[in-house]
């Protein structure tokens, strides 16, 4: 799995014109699923993601997660994330998840974090066509990648 991390002032997501959902303070969160993840992935990403230290102390250091600044989350599902751009000018996403499998991970993904981060998360709609609009504060953006655990 991987998670496209962007730390932000404000966000939201429209799907067919009206907003679904929109976020002050906190981090989008755009989330691939790959094919043959295991389940393990799925806590490791959140916790790794609500304990990421990239928001700014009274020092103006990055010192703080996201639950330290009680900030939200917007999580958003984008399987373009494991676009390979090895042949031609066109992306495959072979290595996405398919459809199914990868709505039921989000979703368990989503519930998860829930669990951990109560009140604070907010999501597109999977395989919509969405507008996602942001101010990224920093910018401060990070890739995680579960397959690269350090």
């Amino acid at each position: 799995m991987r998670a496209l991390i962007q730390r932000v002032s404000k966000a939201h997501v429209k799907i067919d014109g009206k907003i679904k959902s929109e976020i002050g303070q906190g981090l989008v969160c755009l989330l691939g699923i790959e094919k043959h993840h295991n389940k393990e992935d799925i806590p490791w990403l959140i916790k790794k993601i609500l304990q990421l230290r990239i928001f700014s102390d009274e020092e103006g250091k990055m010192n703080l997660s996201v639950q330290d600044v009680f900030g939200e989350i917007l999580v958003i599902s984008q399987f373009t994330l494991f676009a390979s751009t090895k042949k031609g000018n066109r992306p495959s996403f072979i290595g996405s998840e398919n459809p199914e499998l990868a709505e039921k991970t989000y979703l368990e993904f989503i519930d998860f974090m829930e669990s951990l981060y109560p009140n604070k998360i907010k999501t597109g709609e999977f395989g919509g066509d969405m507008k996602v609009s942001l101010t990224n504060d920093g910018p401060v953006t990070i890739m995680i990648d579960s397959n690269a655990r350090e």
